[in-house]
């Protein structure tokens, strides 16, 4: 086991030099999870004071194991780096099967920094109306915050992160001003403005976690491109070079390779901790006042399952039978369009150069309620590109010239409404390493989703042939990207379908909090890391009132 108290580089390693493992298993908080959620709660509450120790079931990333520092990073990035757990195998990860009409391509990292480390840093806030959407819309359920809640949140974490963008975006209300200037957009970003302009939809830079200038001792972006295989220099905003080395400067511990076997509770039925395999396999127990689930989607309701007892036979906090259910991954394609001209594809962020909300809300006359965001990016990778179009053979090398460097993509992300039948559950035949059950994931598109799914499709298409593609292709629906683990642990103010409170506090356990994606009510159509990370910094004030009130 590692308990650590500082990071390097770009913050993906820690400092060998100040171990702080003292053998104390007690806490004022635990936290479970040190990716984007648990790094902001632990920041929050270790620089004001209190005891927090994070139990993180991978490790650090260390500088030798990001692809892009490698000339085979694109094999690299198939391999020990593929987002998708049940493809990459590594130590740190559990079995994940995916069912279903329209299975799940589940993308999540288990290290520290989460599924952050291997992200396009797209950085959007929600929009009012996705806090409102059962009331304007008939849609889901509507959420027991209002956007005005989230506000000081999100302009702190852009702050910490290091966001770049445009302040002024006309359909953002209250963000007049962003820290960092927007990345360059290159030549690709003004044809795709140019499409936007030919059809007179909307279109805004896209704000980023990716810094466009030098800022708290981190160098600005040097447009390597594709920043999803790792981000060398650190220009990439992740958890473990932003939140992390503060929150451990602040006296935080940080344990990695610390498998947690369960959620621990009293005869009360408050909980006191958690049990877990460290890494030598030993059997231990943290102990602590409060207790902070951040393990994702996926790995949340996971825990919650396995932690059941004589007090929660049904999984802790499930006494509504909504944990695991409720499943969100939005409804996500590629539309890929095909250009005469080269795309420069390697030149700049991947995670998108302009964007649009133009159909995010309800339109009547649409035969589907919500909508969806359109972001238009650069082209994919040599090694993807030749797997998706130019197959062994003859013609094998005449394909790949014809659209290497020659294609540009637009990420299509639609509202996908909560429904019980979309869910994780334990999966007891599937073990992971130390005998704890995998998860099995089963995902169906409603009808609402194809018909939302399929127009963003068309419009997409109109957009590539606006901004002068020649032929497109799309990855359809068939399989979900799987992204985004949202609403499998919902907040809700009544306890007979929900999951946590407007505090991300537990209905059933007063002093057990769930604070990252599974908390999600609905899940909007834009990324959600920003707004995981805006609830993580709410919470966490809450946690701090709740022990200030002491």
């Amino acid at each position: 086991m590692t308990d650590t108290t500082a990071s390097t580089g770009p913050g993906s390693t820690p400092d060998d030099g100040r171990d702080t493992d003292d053998g104390r298993d007690t806490a004022d908080v635990l936290v479970i999870g040190a990716g984007a959620a648990g790094a902001a709660v632990v920041w929050s509450l270790a620089r004001r004071g209190l005891d927090v120790v994070c139990l993180e079931q991978g490790d650090w990333v260390p500088q030798d194991q990001i692809p892009k520092n490698h000339a085979d990073w694109e094999v690299r990035g198939r391999h020990y780096w593929n987002p998708s757990p049940g493809k990459r195998r590594g130590p740190a990860d559990y079995p994940v099967t995916n069912l279903g009409e329209n299975p799940v391509d589940v993308y999540m990292y288990s290290a520290v920094g989460g599924s952050a480390i291997g992200y396009g840093a797209h950085f959007w806030r929600f929009e009012p109306s996705d806090f409102k959407a059962r009331t304007l819309d008939g849609f889901g359920v509507d959420w027991p915050i209002d956007y005005e809640d989230l506000v000081p949140y999100y302009e702190l974490n852009e702050k910490m992160m290091g966001m770049s963008g445009s302040g002024g975006d006309p359909v953002q209300p209250g963000r007049p001003e962003v820290p960092l200037p927007p990345i360059p957009i290159g030549r690709q970003g003004e044809r795709w403005i140019d499409g936007f302009d030919k059809l007179g939809w909307y279109w805004w830079t896209q704000s980023q976690a990716l810094l466009s200038e030098d800022y708290k001792g981190r160098p600005a972006c040097v447009n390597r491109g594709f920043c999803a295989f790792g981000c060398p220099s650190g220009a990439l905003a992740l958890p473990s070079n932003t939140y992390w080395p503060e929150a451990l400067e602040a006296g935080a511990r940080l344990r990695t390779n610390a498998r947690v076997r369960e959620v621990t509770v009293d005869d009360d039925g408050n909980a006191t901790g958690a049990i877990y395999y460290d890494a030598d396999g030993r059997l231990r127990e943290v102990r602590a006042t409060t207790v902070v689930i951040s393990g994702n989607g996926v790995g949340t309701p996971r825990l919650l399952l396995m932690s059941k007892s004589a007090r929660f036979p049904n999984g802790l906090a499930n006494s509504s039978g909504q944990v695991g259910r409720n499943f969100m991954p939005h409804v996500q394609t590629m539309v890929i369009g095909h250009f005469l001209e080269p795309t420069d594809a390697d030149h700049g962020a991947w995670g998108g150069t302009v964007s649009s909300r133009h159909f995010y809300e309800t339109d009547p006359e649409n035969d589907y309620v919500r909508g969806f965001t359109m972001v238009a990016m650069r082209g994919y990778s040599p090694l993807n590109t030749a797997l998706a179009t130019a197959p062994w053979g003859d013609g094998h090398h005449e394909a790949l010239e014809h659209h290497v460097n020659h294609e540009a993509t637009i990420w299509v992300c639609g509202d996908d409404e909560p429904e019980e039948h979309n869910r994780v559950e334990l999966d007891e035949v599937n073990l992971d390493d130390f005998g704890l059950p995998g998860v099995t994931t089963y995902y169906t598109l409603s009808e609402n989703s194809k018909r939302l799914g399929e127009d963003g499709v068309r419009k997409a298409t109109e957009l590539a042939r606006a901004a002068g593609a020649d032929s497109v292709r799309t990855t359809g629906f068939d399989s979900i990207l799987g992204w985004h683990l949202l609403g499998t642990a919902r907040m809700g103010d009544d306890p007979t379908n929900s999951v946590v409170d407007a505090n991300n506090r537990a209905h059933d356990v007063p002093n057990l909090y769930i604070v990252d994606g599974s908390s999600f009510s609905t899940g909007g159509a834009v990324n959600p890391t920003h707004t995981i990370q805006a609830l993580a910094l709410r919470a966490a004030d809450k946690i701090w009132e709740a022990f200030d009130a002491r």
